[in-house]
Formats: C-alpha cells, structure tokens, sequence
C-alpha cells in the first residue's frame, strides 16, 4: 500500500502570464484579456497524483495527460486595462505630495480639485500625470505641480514605482515629495499653468495636523 502523503501540486507550479489579448482600443487606454496560470484558483480531484487516485495507473502516459490537465485547471482569465502611451518609462507617471512651508504658518498640503467623468463628480487628489519622453521622474514633478497649482518646489524625496490599482490595470506611479517655500515671490499668489488639453482645476491646501475633511461635499481623494 502506498503511504506517501498526497501532495499540493499547487506548491510546485509558478503563476506566470500566459496569453494576452486585445479586446478594445481608445486613445490612452486598451482592455485585454490576460490568461495566465493561478494554482490556487481552482482544485480538483488532478490535484491528487496518480498513485493516490489508482495504484495501478502510475505510466508515464497517464502522468503526461494528467499533467496537461492540470495545467489547463489552473489556467484563468482577467479583465487587465493597460496605458497605450508607455514608452519605456520607468513608471507611467508620478503622483506629487506637496508640502508647502510659509513663515508663522501650519504646513500644508497641497490637493487639487477636478471632475472626473468616471465618478461623476469633482475630487481633491494630489497633483498627477504622466511622463513624458526622455523626461525624468524629478523633472515631471516639478513641471506636473506648477501646470496644475502655479507653485515651484524642490523634490525631497521619491519612491520606486508603485501599482496604482494592480487588481485592475498595469499603470504605476512614482510618488514624488515636493517642499515649496511659500515666503518666495513666486509662490505667493501661484495660478495655474494648464498645457494643451488640460483639465480645468483648481487646488486647496489643507493643514498636515487635519485628519479628515468636512468641506464642500467634493467625492473621494487620497490623503497620506
């Protein structure tokens, strides 16, 4: 009789990507169908070896077939929406925290307020946006947080890229931290510099001893 213990096969197969393909396409964003392999997400009786299931059909055939339908088990699907403006940046774009630091004042953050036509509605947030080619992480926050706020800073510090919602799409971020001396000239009545096409906003500022806000009724934002 056989006593081995039966055995996870789960544990020994890797989860990989299989097969991508393409379902719809827009200007900034693509929709595909991701197949890879998952061995946790299904189980069945394969998950057993053969020695187990029948003494008696230990072939190498037998462990051949058995061995591609676990295969195709542990294989599923995913809805993934990818950027089509990726050139081979290190990330997709950055995502600024702005601290803004004046004499005899509380420093704060700086939040911008836009609406967004996925959720209906208008949201503070960070400054954000993408990359562009041959441009530096340092170098788009900066230019990002003056388009979006008119103020001019200094970068602290800045993250590896980070997944921005990885159960959805492939789009990463670098969070970049950015000190702006508010006593200087130029940050004192900062307005907005939108590029070409850019969205209409405008930004507040709120106390980094603030946690939580009972403003206007605006829609969900993001707060470090």
């Amino acid at each position: 009789m056989d006593n081995q213990e039966p055995t996870d096969s789960s544990q020994n197969t890797k989860q990989f990507i299989i097969s991508e393909e393409l379902t719809a396409e827009g200007k900034w964003v693509k929709l595909e169908k991701t197949t890879y392999m998952d061995p946790t997400g299904k189980t069945s009786v394969f998950g057993m070896g053969p020695s187990v299931l029948c003494p008696a059909l230990s072939s190498s055939v037998f462990r051949t077939n058995l061995k591609r339908q676990q295969r195709e088990l542990y294989q599923r699907t995913w809805e993934t929406v990818k950027r089509t403006t990726r050139k081979g940046q290190s990330a997709d774009g950055v995502t600024i925290i702005p601290v803004l630091q004046r004499t005899l004042h509380y420093e704060c953050i700086v939040l911008v307020k836009q609406f967004r036509p996925p959720l209906g509605g208008y949201c503070l947030e960070f400054p954000a946006g993408l990359i562009d080619d041959n441009e530096s992480p340092e170098a788009a926050a900066l230019r990002e947080l003056e388009e979006e706020t008119g103020y001019k800073g200094d970068v602290a510090e800045w993250s590896p890229a980070v997944g921005m919602d990885p159960g959805l799409s492939n789009c990463t971020t670098h969070i970049v931290t950015v000190t702006i001396n508010g006593d200087e000239a130029e940050n004192v009545r900062p307005k907005p510099k939108p590029g070409d096409g850019g969205m209409s906003l405008s930004f507040q500022c709120l106390s980094t001893s603030m946690v939580w806000w009972s403003g206007e009724g605006y829609g969900p934002f993001v707060f470090f």
